[in-house]
């Protein structure tokens, strides 16, 4: 498996992240370790989570992804070495325990660390803005913790390119460490608030990228063609933004690619971001065996230029 050096951080990842927001909300605790077994088993070596995940499914309060993850860790006999875990820190979890303060911070690592079972993140993200703190107040925060040992590297998500050059100078300026990863929102069909000045910026500073809803909450597998075809689905809502003229379009284009080279819409979707300048890898997930296995058939499709070429059309 190809490994790509993510930025500054001194990490190495595979060109395909697996998401883990469906742990503890659409993939139970067995199927979570069976698809991360397969996953890892298929030579790719990180995980996405967040402290928040899987808290809007019924039941569930937060932290669930992360434990799953953290028992499968212990369960699965692998070394710890051997797994990428990217973690988050910032969405609410309830009063007082969300944002970017200091104090909150360092309550949050020490809750993912216990979840995850581990005693150091590999990269850990500042999951939203947080216009009432200040950079230098997060960024010191995180300077501890490196010289602590708990986390290796930082990142941020979410951020737009004035946001990332701003948090970017303070660094500089204070001789704190600065945010060598960014996690944005991008697919075929979400791509302009990346593309442009903020992906400019993350290749001028050596930046590494792994971007979210990198399917476009699974409307680029082509399932979802129709407001009928939402019903029943527990992402049908966020689906539906995409059932328009410029969605059509481009699952026009997944449309004939699939059907010249036999990849599947969702495989070439996402080997078009893998093969984007400026990208590390997407993050993708899966809820069963089927799934797993075209994510893993993404990372090796070489989509030809001509492809390549009609869906940055059809993207902008």
């Amino acid at each position: 498996m190809e490994m790509r050096r993510l930025g500054r951080t001194g990490l190495s990842i595979a060109p395909l992240v697996f998401g883990g927001n469906v742990f503890g909300w659409t993939a139970d605790e067995k199927t979570s370790f069976s698809l991360l077994d397969a996953f890892f088993d298929a030579g790719f070596n990180a995980v996405d989570t967040a402290d928040v995940y899987s808290s809007w499914a019924p039941g569930n309060r937060g932290g669930e992804s992360e434990a799953i993850i953290g028992k499968w860790l212990k369960q699965s006999g692998r070394s710890r070495d051997s797994a990428v875990i990217v973690t988050k820190v910032g969405s609410e979890l309830g009063p007082d325990r969300k944002g970017l303060s200091r104090r909150w911070i360092m309550q949050a690592v020490e809750d993912s660390l216990r979840r995850l079972q581990t005693d150091y993140i590999d990269l850990y993200l500042s999951h939203w803005p947080d216009p009432d703190i200040p950079y230098d107040e997060t960024l010191a925060a995180y300077d501890t913790l490196l010289s602590q040992g708990k986390l290796r590297a930082i990142g941020a998500s979410n951020l737009d390119a004035q946001q990332m050059r701003d948090a970017l100078d303070v660094a500089a300026a204070k001789d704190l460490p600065r945010y060598d990863v960014l996690q944005p929102e991008y697919n075929l069909y979400d791509c302009a608030s990346y593309d442009g000045p903020l992906r400019n910026l993350c290749i001028a500073e050596e930046i590494g990228v792994i971007t979210y809803f990198s399917l476009a909450r699974g409307f680029l597998s082509g399932k979802y063609r129709s407001h009928k075809d939402l019903e029943g689905s527990a992402r049908g809502g966020g689906v539906e933004k995409y059932l328009d003229g410029r969605g059509m379009r481009i699952l026009g284009v997944l449309d004939e690619i699939a059907e010249e080279t036999g990849a599947k819409q969702a495989e070439i979707a996402l080997a078009w971001i893998i093969a984007r300048e400026g990208v590390t890898a997407p993050i993708a997930s899966a809820t069963n065996p089927d799934q797993l296995a075209s994510l893993v058939r993404s990372a090796e499709l070489d989509l030809p230029e001509e492809a390549i070429r009609r869906l940055n059309e059809v993207s902008e």
